[in-house]
């Protein structure tokens, strides 16, 4: 099978912004975690030989919806990853490449413009961590991490499948 790549991802902090802004659901439930969840990990395994992790989890709690290798490769540090990516979503709302774009990749200015200190590596400012809003519900309800491949494949492999997922919840192809 040949694979077919990913897209290249943004690179300025108002494009990440508006794929946030753009990607909006209307529920958000375990089935469509599933969903999701299942159509990334059939992306990344379309995309790349390299295995990568795809993890969604409520924001509001640990409660995980879905976790998955794409293939045989990955271990805990990639589960590592997953949690230093999904923390940095929850505490700023925003994707963790938008804030890899906006800080220029330096964690150490990010860790002292928050004064993260000694907690700098709970955080990670890497793409793959991407929030999951509803329409109506003020904060994030959900998180998406991937990890496992380049952090800019990482986030633009999550907006690859939300357009087209939602894309089809809007035209009626897939009901949810």
């Amino acid at each position: 099978m040949a694979l077919v790549p990913i897209r290249a991802a943004p690179t300025s902090v108002s494009d990440v912004v508006a794929q946030e802004q753009r990607l909006v659901f209307k529920r958000f439930t375990a089935q469509t975690a599933w969903n999701v969840g299942s159509l990334i990990r059939e992306r990344l395994r379309q995309a790349s030989q390299k295995s990568a992790v795809v993890n969604i989890a409520l924001a509001n709690s640990e409660h995980l919806l879905f976790h998955a290798a794409s293939g045989s490769g990955t271990g805990p540090d990639n589960d590592l990853w997953v949690a230093r990516k999904r923390r940095a979503v929850l505490r700023w709302s925003t994707s963790t490449y938008s804030l890899h774009l906006k800080f220029k990749g330096d964690e150490t200015s990010f860790a002292s413009k928050f004064q993260l200190g000694p907690r700098s590596g709970e955080y990670a400012i890497h793409g793959g961590g991407f929030p999951v809003r509803v329409v109506g519900v003020e904060s994030v309800v959900a998180v998406i991490v991937v990890s496992g491949l380049t952090m800019q494949e990482d986030h633009e492999v999550i907006v690859e499948v939300l357009e087209e997922y939602l894309k089809k919840v809007e035209s009626g192809e897939i009901q949810d």
